[in-house]
C-alpha cells in the first residue's frame, strides 16, 4: 500500500501535515474528512522518498459531464462550493479525483471556479470554461453546470455513435487498400512478364505497371513520401492559415459539412438562449457563444452580429447574410427577437436541431460505407481491366 503525504487544515484553520498509507488519494481524502480535516494537498511518495505529485492520464469527457451534474445537484441543495468539491473528490477515482482536489485547493485560496479550471486545459474545454464563467458572473452557476452536464453527455453520445458506426467502413477501407497493394506487389509483376514484347499496351495498363514498379522497386521511398505527406498535412492544419482553410473547406463536404454546421448552430442557440434566460447581457452572451460554437466560420458571423447589435441593428441580419444558418431558423430568431422571447425560442431551436442532427449523422454514416465500396470497386476494376484487356487483345490476334 503506497504512502501519501498530505497537507490539511482543521476546523480552526491550523495547518496539519502528515503521512498516511492508503490505496489511493481519494481514500486519503476520505480518511481526513472523518478526522474533520480539510485536505489542501495530497501527493504519493515515491520509493526514493520524494513526492510523485500529479498523476498522468486522460480524463474522459463522459466522467467530466457526470461531475458537472453532481456539482450542480450539490450546489442546488445548498452545499457550499468547497464541501461539494470535496465530496466529488471522495467519490471519484483516478486523475479526475486529483483534479477535483486541486480545484478545491485553488478555490479555497481565493480563486474563482473558472480560474481554477483554467489550470487544467486537458480536462476542461474552452466551451466549459465559457459557460461556467457566465454562470459565476451572472449567478446561475447551478443551471450552467446542469446544462453543461447534459451538453457534454449528448456530445459524448454523438461521438461514440459516430465512432462505433465508423469501425466497419474503416476496416473495409484498410482491407481494400491492403488488397490493392498486394495485387500491385505480387500479381501485377507476374502478369507483366507476359507483355514484355508488347508495344501497343493501353494507357491504363501502362499506368498500372508503373504503379507496380514504383511500389516494388522503391518501397522505402513510397513509405517516406507517405510519412512526409501526412506530416506536412498535420503541420498545415496546425498553422493559422491552414486551419482557416480547413474550417472553410470542411463545411463544403457533401452531407458531412452540413452536419458539422448544424452541430455548431445547435451549440450557438443553446448557449445563447441559456445565458439570455439567466440575465446575461446579449453582447456578453454573443461573445461567449462565438467561442463556443467550435467553428471559426460561424464565429465570424456571430462577431458581425454582435457588432450589428452594438450599433442598434437587429441580430438576424448578419446571420441571414452569412448563408450558414438555415432560413427557417433565422426567421424564428427574427420573430422571437421582435416578441422579446429570444431566450426561450433559442433553446427550443436547439432541441429541434438536436433531433435533426441525429438523423443527419445516421444518414452521413450510412453513406460512407457504400461510397468506400464503390471507390474500391472502381480501383480494383480498373486494375483488372488493365490486366485483362491486353490478354483479350492477344487472344484475338492469335485466333
Amino acid at each position: 500500500m503506497p504512502d501519501f503525504t498530505y497537507i490539511a487544515r482543521d476546523a480552526g484553520g491550523e495547518e496539519v501535515v502528515g503521512t498516511m498509507q492508503a490505496d489511493n488519494s481519494a481514500a486519503v481524502v476520505h480518511a481526513l474528512g472523518e478526522r474533520s480535516l480539510y485536505p489542501v494537498n495530497v501527493a504519493e511518495e515515491t520509493k526514493s522518498g520524494g513526492i510523485r505529485g500529479k498523476s498522468g492520464g486522460r480524463v474522459r469527457q463522459r466522467d467530466v459531464g457526470v461531475m458537472y451534474g453532481q456539482l450542480a445537484d450539490l450546489l442546488g441543495a445548498g452545499v457550499p462550493m468547497l464541501r461539494a468539491l470535496e465530496i466529488i473528490a471522495r467519490s471519484g477515482r483516478g486523475r479526475l479525483a486529483e483534479v477535483m482536489l486541486e480545484l478545491r485547493q485553488d478555490v479555497s485560496g481565493g480563486k474563482t471556479l473558472t480560474e481554477s479550471m483554467t489550470a487544467h486545459p486537458g480536462t476542461f474545454k474552452p466551451l466549459h470554461l465559457a459557460m461556467v464563467n457566465a454562470g459565476e458572473h451572472a449567478g446561475f452557476l447551478e443551471d450552467a453546470l446542469s446544462d453543461l452536464s447534459g451538453f457534454v453527455e449528448r456530445q459524448d453520445e454523438l461521438r461514440n455513435k459516430v465512432r462505433g458506426a465508423m469501425i466497419y467502413p474503416l476496416v473495409l477501407a484498410i482491407m481494400g487498400l491492403l488488397v490493392v497493394c498486394l495485387m500491385l506487389a505480387f500479381v501485377v509483376p507476374k502478369l507483366k512478364e507476359l507483355f514484355q514484347d508488347a508495344t501497343d499496351l493501353p494507357t491504363l495498363t501502362k499506368l498500372v505497371f508503373a504503379a507496380s514498379d514504383i511500389l516494388t522497386e522503391h518501397t522505402l521511398l513510397v513509405i517516406c513520401v507517405v510519412i512526409l505527406t501526412v506530416t506536412c498535412m498535420v503541420g498545415a492544419l496546425k498553422s493559422s492559415a491552414g486551419h482557416r482553410l480547413w474550417e472553410q473547406w470542411k463545411l463544403r463536404i457533401p452531407v458531412l459539412g452540413k452536419t458539422i454546421c448544424v452541430v455548431a448552430i445547435t451549440r450557438f442557440c443553446r448557449i445563447l438562449g441559456t445565458m439570455l434566460a439567466n440575465g446575461v447581457p446579449i453582447l456578453g452572451a454573443l461573445e461567449i457563444a462565438k467561442g463556443a460554437t467550435g467553428s471559426e466560420v460561424l464565429g465570424r458571423s456571430i462577431e458581425q452580429a454582435a457588432e450589428a447589435v452594438r450599433e442598434g441593428k437587429p441580430l438576424t441580419d448578419p446571420l441571414r447574410s452569412s448563408g450558414l444558418i438555415p432560413i427557417e431558423i433565422v426567421e424564428m430568431i427574427a420573430v422571437a427577437e421582435e416578441s422579446n422571447q429570444l431566450d426561450r425560442v433559442l433553446v427550443q431551436v436547439a432541441d429541434t436541431v438536436d433531433r435533426r442532427t441525429n438523423r443527419q449523422v445516421d444518414t452521413a454514416v450510412r453513406l460512407i460505407e457504400p461510397l468506400i465500396l464503390v471507390l474500391l470497386a472502381i480501383i480494383i476494376g480498373a486494375i483488372a481491366l488493365a490486366l485483362l484487356f491486353p490478354i483479350f487483345t492477344m487472344a484475338t490476334q492469335f485466333s
